[in-house]
């Protein structure tokens, strides 16, 4: 079971592998980012507790979603002690299942290992909302009333680490973790 009270850049590899379910749909989370509240230029909590961002101050294990661009809901795991700012993006996964509905929300999307790449695409695939900010995460499989459930796997996945991406700030520290080789994984552009 994964301790969601410490610190992103110890979660974010942790997360991969596990298998998150929104209501109809289930993916294999591929790729992930860390952002570390205040002590990170990037976080959305860098300057401090404002409305939009205040899912990420806790508590731990909670989802923190919010409109990217306008247009996209991203969607992070909440990480670190209550009331301290942290937390983990969602970036790419594979769906497993219910890849009928991720395909009718994505639209006509080929090859399907892009249905969640990215993390605006991955929010989209999993029907995130902005309603879902706060929402607590069960870890428990048998939990048949979670509305949002995360199952880890039975062995931990290998990773790969490196400078996170789609950010202009605070860009060196290798924050970004993906499972290598997989099509899932967002592609780095530039």
């Amino acid at each position: 079971m994964i301790n969601f009270a410490d610190a992103p850049d110890v979660v974010a590899p942790q997360l991969l592998g596990c298998v998150l379910t929104i209501g109809e749909v289930s993916l294999r989370i591929t790729e992930v980012e860390a952002y570390l509240g205040a002590n990170d230029e990037a976080s959305h909590a860098y300057r401090g507790k404002t409305a939009r961002n205040a899912a990420m101050f806790g508590p731990p294990g909670c989802l923190y979603v919010y409109n990217s661009y306008g247009i996209h809901k991203a969607g992070n795991i909440v990480c670190w002690p209550d009331g301290t700012a942290g937390g983990v993006l969602l970036r790419a996964g594979a769906i497993v299942a219910g890849s009928d509905v991720a395909q009718a929300r994505r639209g006509d999307v080929h090859p399907h290992s892009r249905l969640a790449q990215g993390p605006g695409n991955l929010g989209k695939a999993l029907g995130l909302l902005i309603e879902h900010n706060h929402s607590p995460i069960s870890q428990d499989p048998t939990d048949a009333e979670a509305g949002f459930l995360l199952v880890s796997p039975d062995e931990p996945v290998d990773y790969m680490t490196g400078p996170r991406i789609g950010i202009s700030k605070n860009t060196e520290p290798h924050w970004r973790f993906w499972v290598p080789g997989d099509p899932t994984v967002s592609k780095k552009r530039g």
